[in-house]
């Protein structure tokens, strides 16, 4: 039996279509592609050459790795009403750690690459272990707990580095940053391979659903069973663990460790590629892709103002300028008073 198409029908489906938490974020991020096509067409333009792919677009999303990496550990610890605006310095400590345990040779290191990248890594999530136990422990909240790691976080940074800016010169380290494999920069596949892992551990175990609880209901989380204290501390040290990874993956792009600047205003950043993605900063509701999606809008964006000629001072303004809009076009309740207008108008003119 032919269905037949009914228009009537179809528009249910549009805005089940249009309420999806991914379809503004998404938009969003195809017009600005689109956009800067129009401008200049060589902007969707990719070539191969050395054996490598080479365009914009692989430079945006190369450039956004260690954002979208911040981004996936902040969305989590906002999933359980936490939040962690430490991962900026962070990111400093353990690229600190990283430069000044390979050192600045090309053909030597102070101490083994694995041994520096483990270091780097483990500090960043002692790191992360002490805001979680600020604010499950302590009872402090998360905003006051992770203001401290983020003012003297960079300041133990720059002790360590003795003021100064560490390079890093070793080849094999700076594969992390400036490497490809099959073609596509290596900083992918660190994504490609959190990802996965955060699939297989939010969709095909129970921790999904915990940390969905935890964020909808604490207290009736930990009266139904849910470790949710243990799981929270786990998650600020998981955030930190990606800030550890940002660290590594930045500093071997750069072939250095600026302590002072390095992931300067990155946990700003983070919350606005966290909120574009969908995720509720109240808790409960969270959305990887979103996150993932809201770091390459970010960084298109900032791609764009640079390539245009717009001054960089204005790029907060107009990071400010699309949250505000994305935010608006995501609320229910402001799409139900743009249609109440709407509403009124039309009626006003039939009774005119």
């Amino acid at each position: 039996m032919t269905e037949i198409y009914s228009p009537a029908a179809a528009v249910p489906r549009f805005r089940r279509f249009v309420a999806h938490p991914l379809f503004w974020p998404l938009l969003t991020l195809i017009l600005l592609v689109l956009g800067n096509g129009l401008v200049n067409p060589a902007f969707l333009s990719l070539h191969w050459r050395d054996g490598h792919l080479y365009g914009n677009l692989v430079d945006i999303a190369n450039r956004a790795a260690p954002l979208i990496l911040v981004s996936l550990g902040v969305t989590l610890v906002i999933a359980v009403r936490g939040l962690d605006i430490s991962v900026g310095a962070l990111l400093a400590i353990a690229a600190t750690v990283a430069a000044w345990m390979i050192g600045g040779e090309t053909d030597a290191t102070r101490f083994p690459m694995a041994v520096a990248i483990a270091a780097a890594l483990i500090a960043a999530a002692l790191c992360g272990l002490w805001n979680g136990l600020l604010v499950v422990k302590l009872g402090m909240q998360p905003i006051v707990a992770t203001l401290i790691l983020m003012v003297a976080g960079r300041g133990v940074a720059q002790l360590l580095a003795d003021g100064q800016i560490l390079t890093v010169y070793y080849k094999p380290y700076a594969y992390f940053g400036n490497g490809f494999l099959f073609g596509l920069p290596f900083s992918l596949y660190v994504i490609a391979a959190l990802c996965l892992l955060l699939w297989l551990a939010l969709g095909r175990t129970a921790l999904g659903l915990f940390i969905r609880a935890i964020g909808g209901n604490p207290v009736a989380a930990r009266v139904a069973g849910v470790p949710a204290r243990w799981i929270t501390v786990g998650l600020y040290v998981f955030s930190a663990f990606c800030a550890g990874m940002a660290g590594i993956l930045v500093s071997s792009n750069v072939s250095s460790a600026d302590a002072n600047n390095a992931g300067q205003l990155l946990e700003l950043d983070a919350i606005l590629a966290v909120t574009l993605g969908g995720t509720a900063l109240s808790g409960g509701r969270f959305s990887l892709a979103g996150s993932v999606i809201g770091a390459l809008i970010i960084q298109t964006l900032t791609s764009t103002i640079y390539s245009i000629g717009v001054p960089p001072q204005v790029n907060l303004v107009v990071k400010a300028a699309l949250v505000f809009i994305v935010m608006l076009l995501q609320s229910g309740e402001f799409r139900s008073h743009v249609r109440r207008l709407l509403r009124r108008n039309e009626a006003g003119e039939d009774s005119a």
